[in-house]
């Protein structure tokens, strides 16, 4: 399905008041501490991505009888989940930079940069429990326990050449697309919609999570640090294999410049050989078609949906994952 693209602006036109209750929930969370851990947690949060995960939450409780405030809540604690694991994946990654900004890991230490990500972690429970919803409080326990799940598989299998297309899908299934589909599915429990609309919400942000992180993985092969604000090629630099390094090496089969590098200490000097190998055409052609099947399937799920500005929010946000270039 071609979409139109009219960007991010557009979708989060219809709830900007509630990204604004977003922000100053998020911002309250930093005052309440004392300085050294306050100074940590503003470099975070100065240095925000798109919000897309409190997005998709706050679009998808406006489809039943919304419950503003309690969506509210539920989208800062999906923004600081997703915060915290971005900060353990630096650490993990021993990362410099995110989006340009020097990560937190590298200004306090691998140790503060744990902690803080742990805190980070509970905030967003404690903030799941003022919805009162055990439903919600579950699924969303069980989120941290996917995403955890996903990064150590990932990390099972670095270095591994023998994986599976499957393998990988299963494993940003858990590590990315998890969170997606519990934020639309929890705005939509929050709104007390029915089972069939929260299943087709559910649906959505499944797929539509799935299309992100294959576009993420992408863009560290075929990007730019301009763009991404960070060096490319770095799933390659930790042995991590994604989905263009998947394909790639299933077009050429036998000695390739991968395997040299994985077994020649990890030598930086040959990521820029493996990084054309894996810009190929068709491989990347193959790979912007997968994602765009996953994003396909998200429109889809929206079918049973209602015709309104929300719904054009979320079709347009399946236009900006494919579109986008950091």
């Amino acid at each position: 399905m071609a979409l139109s693209y009219k960007g991010l602006d557009f979708v989060r036109e219809p709830i900007l008041p509630d990204l604004g209750g977003v922000n100053r929930k998020l911002n309250a969370i930093s005052k309440k501490q004392p300085l050294h851990i306050s100074n940590q947690i503003n470099h975070l949060f100065s240095n925000l991505g798109k919000g897309v995960r409190p997005i998709v939450t706050l679009l998808a409780a406006k489809f039943h009888d919304n419950d503003g405030s309690k969506a509210e809540i539920m989208a800062s604690a999906v923004e600081l989940l997703h915060i915290g694991t971005l900060v353990h994946d630096d650490v993990v990654d021993e990362a410099e930079t995110r989006r340009g900004v020097v990560t937190i890991s590298k200004l306090w230490g691998h140790n503060i940069a744990v902690l803080v990500g742990d805190y980070l972690f509970a905030e967003s429970a404690t903030l799941v429990c003022e919805t009162d919803n055990i439903r919600v409080i579950k699924r969303f326990s069980e989120t941290i326990m996917d995403l955890s799940s996903g990064q150590l598989n990932e990390h099972a299998m670095a270095y591994n050449l023998n994986q599976t297309k499957d393998g990988y899908l299963n494993c940003i299934s858990l590590k990315t697309a998890s969170l997606f589909e519990t934020a639309c599915e929890t705005g939509a429990i929050l709104s007390r919609a029915d089972e069939k609309l929260i299943e087709a919400l559910k649906c959505y942000g499944r797929n539509l999570g799935m299309g992100f992180q294959i576009i993420d993985d992408i863009l560290d092969i075929d990007g730019s640090q301009v763009q991404t604000g960070k060096p490319i090629g770095q799933d390659l630099m930790h042995g991590i294999i994604t989905l263009p390094s998947l394909l790639a090496l299933n077009k050429n089969e036998g000695e390739n410049p991968i395997n040299y590098m994985f077994n020649n200490s990890n030598n930086e000097s040959l990521l820029e050989e493996c990084i054309k190998f894996v810009q190929d055409k068709d491989v990347l052609d193959e790979c912007y078609q997968i994602a765009q099947d996953y994003c396909d399937n998200a429109l889809e799920s929206l079918n049973i949906l209602d015709s309104n500005r929300y719904k054009e929010s979320l079709i347009e946000l399946a236009s900006y994952v494919i579109n986008r270039r950091n």
